[in-house]
């Protein structure tokens, strides 16, 4: 849980951007956007397969299927 306590004569958009950030840098954004809509376990296999052979090809490690 982020939690942010605004310091002395801080402004409240400060403290925002502040929240913002530690959010984004937990990563609770983009863990409530892949939770956002329920994914079958085989279509999660699928990307991930689909990003291994992705990140395979920018290393150079091209295989065949």
């Amino acid at each position: 849980m982020v939690k942010v306590t605004p310091r002395a004569n801080e402004p409240i958009q400060q403290a925002l951007r502040r929240f913002r950030r530690l959010v984004e840098k937990g990563g609770i954004r983009k863990e409530m956007r892949r939770r956002q809509y329920y994914e079958k376990p085989s279509e999660a296999r699928h990307r991930a397969r689909l990003r291994a052979q992705q990140r395979a090809r920018r290393n150079g490690n091209v295989q065949g299927k």
